[in-house]
């Protein structure tokens, strides 16, 4: 069994080595080898295996410079370990590096070497196997670049806990250590790559994007995060296509319609620049320009496709790239390259003949049909990408410095420090190894491995616990899911204006480390979009709403595919492309673009205003006339009329009248909390105290005149003091009113939001409508009292209680009040108050004029009729007609009787009363003769009623005969003109009141 194993392993292993010649590795012997793998060709050739032989190994082609300039990267710090004296002295180490040829089964094949030769190591095969040459275990690898190979690799040397360093394997899925519990990397996984992209995309406020990634571990985990940021971030994906470099032509074909069909003009793309190549060439042979690519790290500066004849398709590139270090001496190094001189070396003969197009006739590709596999693109091939079929013979004296190729482009050292890094890595755990010291190890109770016998596991142990300083002083030390956490640089390709390469030009940077928010920095001055332009490209699905409006959902489409829809009113957006509008705080209302909120109008009766104005002037007025009346009273105080109409009263109505105008100035201005409490109470206390003057003054002068015994009880009775406390009384409850009305739900100033969206109201909310309705109702109940006394004596002598006037003015006071109510509820706002004011202004005018003016028009234009006699003879014909009434009804009688005409007559010295009967119309009582015949002393009236008309003449002398007069006419008449002179003598009887 022993043998048979010994032998399938040789056989594996003779198997690898006839499929790697010589020519086809690079290989040094030492003490502890290291392993390599790097993709020195982008592929392999197509070839169609129909198995009718043995199938032959593919062939690789198309030279890869950057490749050739990473695996000199790992052999340079390889050399530079021996050299020191302090890094594994006495120790020395190997290499082993092959070729992947990018692709997964060349990367197996190498693989594969490393671990047949770790097995026959671990199996002590030698005496069996008798080999003459004894090759050391590989105990790590370094590699492999794309993360679709290293997936395929980690699985092979995680089965036998070999240490795998990969300097280029971005794909967040290697971070998992229960699958690949050997692999390490010195480049930050895509995670952070794709927030990053996210967070460009984010940062020119473009939503509406393509994505594009290569179809293995490397793409469609880099992507599938980033459309994870993508949706965080509200940017919608048009379309999403996976791509490879073995996709055939009409694959492509339809990536490349889906792209020129786009309205999507950033496109993100997570692939290695030679799964893309095919891609872009295609893009470039149908000239769709206008695009923006957003590069991972893998093609960000690709040679293959950073090309000057791409560059008016892929200009606008922005890209991600590693942060680059520092190798002293490697640029002497890399040129010193020979193929003489490299002798360890297999890859240099290839990297000769491909740099300066030639061939070296003593190597076995030293026909000119062997370098046809080697022509293609490759970055920055110059001269040397001949397309002949054949090739002039190489002198060995070409000078490496005077072509340009990607291998001398030393400038930015990104992978090429990464594998250095690796490299570094693995000896400083084998260093730690080392200088180990018993009983402090990582192994059992604290062992340490034998360097000398050192296995790849415990390399790996070492590896998971490694700390170290680099060259650059930065501490490097992998985490627990075996990452090392970098940053990223962000370049934008750049047309050289010296040769016309692109060029790579740093824009801005991506720190990990830093809070979310302050990670990415760009400085926009240095992009040119397209090479030439500063202005920043469109790529939305929607133009941007401005400010003002809103975003609005498109049914059927995606959430960046939207409408501009305006803000409501009330509502407001500052920004563009606002996903809602804000509400305007409670006191404030959008302006005419909704791009804001300015403070809402406030509106109330103001002073200043032309409709407060005109009211309060016309309360001035009203207050300037109830004065000017005031004094005209007081002036003529003691004059008849003055006197007739009840002297006092008619100071206290004026006086209340006063303040039912002064009331109406309450109703003006912006409403305080005082003002509203006191205005309603002022002008119903005002009105009420004016409505119980005019009851008390007519219903006082209607008892009088009703009386029939005039006594001196009914001068008691009436009085001023049992006047002005009917008054109070009256007054009292109103008084009761407003009280338990402030007391239990007082007014209050009250902002009103409601009624009209833009405008703040200031009015006074009333706190009870029922308090404010007793208010109003008592007042008009005292009016319908006081219009009823005044209707009732609207017959009675003018001089004494005006009633057509007081009749008139009750009805102007009920039409203003009747109207004022429906007038109340359909109004609102500023013009509550107004209806109040202008039922205030108007019920007091026509209470003023009704009473007053057509006395002080008497007292101050017509003095002759402000006289006793005026008065008198008012009262006295009242008196008469009485009587006349009386006689004449007694007179129908005694003419019934006699079927006669007769009549009584009765003289004195100081009247005479005659009758005369007939069937005559009725005419109406004429003026008092006072008016035609001033310079008599005496009046004649003619009294008209049902059946007749009576004639009365008064003659009044000097007060010292008016007694022998009256004793005259006494005895003089006649028993019946005795009984019908008793109406007459009741009210004379009370003139002294007036």
């Amino acid at each position: 069994m022993t043998s048979y194993s010994c032998c399938l392993i040789l056989l594996l292993f003779t198997w690898n080595t006839s499929a790697y010649g010589p020519n086809q590795r690079a290989q040094k012997k030492g003490d502890i080898i290291l392993g390599g793998l790097f993709p020195i060709h982008f592929g392999v050739a197509a070839k169609d295996q129909d198995l009718k032989s043995r199938p032959e190994s593919v062939e690789c082609i198309r030279y890869n410079f950057r490749g050739f300039r990473w695996l000199q990267a790992m052999i340079f710090a390889i050399e530079e370990i021996n050299s020191s004296p302090t890094l594994l002295p006495n120790m020395t180490l190997g290499y082993r590096i092959f070729d992947t040829c990018n692709t997964v089964s060349k990367a197996l094949e190498a693989t594969l070497s490393f671990v047949a030769q770790n097995k026959i190591d671990s199996l002590n095969l030698d005496e069996f196997c008798n080999c003459s040459e004894h090759i050391p275990s590989t105990i790590a690898v370094v590699g492999a670049t794309g993360s679709g190979i290293s997936t395929a690799v980690a699985n092979l040397l995680g089965l036998f806990y070999i240490p795998q360093v990969s300097y280029a394997s971005s794909s967040r899925l290697l971070s998992n250590k229960n699958q690949f519990k050997s692999f390490l990397r010195t480049i930050p996984n895509d995670e952070h790559q794709a927030t990053a992209m996210a967070d460009i995309i984010e940062y020119f406020r473009w939503n509406w994007v393509g994505t594009i990634a290569a179809d293995d571990d490397y793409g469609r985990p880099g992507i599938e995060k980033f459309r994870e940021e993508a949706e965080e971030r509200d940017i919608c994906i048009d379309f999403s296509e996976l791509i490879s470099q073995y996709s055939d032509e009409e694959e492509i074909q339809q990536v490349v319609e889906v792209i020129q069909n786009s309205t999507a003009r950033v496109i993100v793309v997570f692939s290695s620049g030679p799964d893309l190549e095919p891609l872009i060439k295609e893009i470039v042979r149908r000239n769709i320009t206008g695009k923006i690519w957003l590069a991972s790290e893998a093609w960000a500066s690709s040679s293959l496709i950073a090309m000057p004849e791409f560059f008016r398709v892929i200009g606008s590139t922005i890209g991600f790239a590693l942060k680059a270090g520092q190798i002293p001496g490697f640029r002497e190094f890399l040129q010193k390259v020979h193929p003489k001189k490299s002798i360890n070396n297999g890859f240099a003969k290839e990297f000769w003949e491909e740099t300066f197009n030639c061939y070296l006739p003593d190597g076995s590709k030293n026909s000119p049909a062997s370098t046809s596999f080697h022509k293609g693109h490759e970055e920055g091939l110059g001269a040397g990408n001949g397309t002949s079929a054949f090739r002039p013979p190489c002198t060995g004296d070409e000078n490496i410095t005077s072509v340009e190729t990607p291998y001398m482009d030393y400038t930015h050292l990104r992978i090429s420090y990464n594998v250095y890094l690796a490299v570094y890595s693995i000896a400083h755990a084998l260093q730690d190894i080392y200088t180990c010291t018993p009983g402090k190890g990582l192994f059992t109770n604290g062992s340490c491995a034998d360097i000398k016998k050192v296995e790849a596991w415990q390399v790996l142990k070492h590896l998971r616990h490694l700390n170290f300083t680099n060259n650059m002083g930065e501490q490097v030390d992998f985490d627990e899911f075996g990452d090392l956490v970098g940053n990223y640089s962000i370049i934008n390709w750049h047309l050289s204006p010296e040769d016309g390469s692109v060029v790579f030009e740093e824009v801005g940077h991506y720190n990990v480390y830093a809070k979310k928010g302050e990670r990415l920095f760009i400085n926009e001055n240095k992009i040119l979009w397209g090479g030439f332009s500063k202005e920043v490209p469109f790529s939305n699905c929607s133009r941007d709403c401005l400010p003002g409006t809103r975003k609005g959902i498109i049914e059927g489409e995606p959430t960046c595919c939207f409408e501009c829809v305006d803000c409501p009113d009330g509502e407001y957006s500052d920004e563009t492309d606002a996903s809602a509008c804000d509400k305007c705080p409670e006191d404030y209302w959008s302006n005419e673009n909704h791009t804001s909120c300015i403070p809402k109008q406030i509106e109330f009766l103001a002073w200043t205003e032309p409709f407060g104005i005109a009211l309060t002037l016309f309360a001035v007025l009203g207050i300037f006339l109830t004065s000017f009346v005031l004094g005209v009273f007081t002036k003529f105080r003691n004059t008849p009329i003055v006197k007739a109409t009840n002297r006092e009263l008619s100071y206290l109505l004026l006086f209340s009248l006063l303040c039912c105008f002064s009331s109406s100035l309450f109703f003006i201005g912006e409403p305080q909390n005082w003002t509203c409490r006191l205005r309603q109470p002022a002008f119903g206390i005002s009105f009420v105290l004016c409505i119980s003057c005019i009851l008390v003054k007519t219903n006082r002068v209607l008892l009088v005149f009703e009386a029939k015994i005039p006594t001196s009880l009914h001068r008691k009775w009436w009085g001023l003091n049992l006047q002005f406390l009917l008054v109070f009384l009256c007054t009292f409850v109103q008084i009761v009113i407003c009280v338990i009305w402030l007391y239990t739900a007082p007014p209050s100033s009250y902002r009103n939001h409601e009624l009209e969206d833009e405008i703040i109201f200031i009015t006074c909310h009333e706190g009870s409508l029922m308090a404010l309705g007793f208010l109003i109702g008592y007042t008009c109940l005292l009016a319908a009292i006081c219009f009823f006394f005044a209707f009732k004596s609207r017959k009675l002598p003018e001089n004494f209680n005006e009633a057509k006037f007081i009749t008139f003015s009750m009805l102007i006071f009920f039409i203003v009040w009747i109207s004022f109510i429906p007038a109340y509820a359909s109004t609102y706002g500023k013009f509550v108050s107004a209806v109040e004011v202008i039922a205030i202004l108007a019920a007091s005018f026509g209470l003023l004029a009704c009473i007053f003016f057509n006395k002080v028009y008497i007292i101050l234009f017509k003095p002759s009729r402000n006289t006793i006699e005026e008065v008198r003879c008012s009262t006295a014909a009242h008196a008469f007609k009485v009587a006349a009434r009386a006689t004449l009804r007694r007179s129908n009688v005694s003419r019934k009787r006699s079927n006669s005409l007769g009549g009584s007559t009765g003289s004195t010295p100081s009247s005479s009363i005659s009758s005369k009967s007939n069937h005559e119309d009725p005419f109406p009582l004429p003026a008092c003769a006072e008016r035609q015949r001033q310079q008599q002393r005496g009046c004649k009236q003619k009294v008209s009623f049902g059946s007749g008309t009576v004639t009365l003449s008064l003659s009044f002398e000097e007060p010292q005969k008016n007694a022998m007069a009256n004793r005259n006419a006494r005895r003089r008449n006649s028993l019946e003109a005795q009984n019908s002179d008793d109406s007459l003598m009741r009210h004379r009887a009370l003139l002294p009141l007036q």
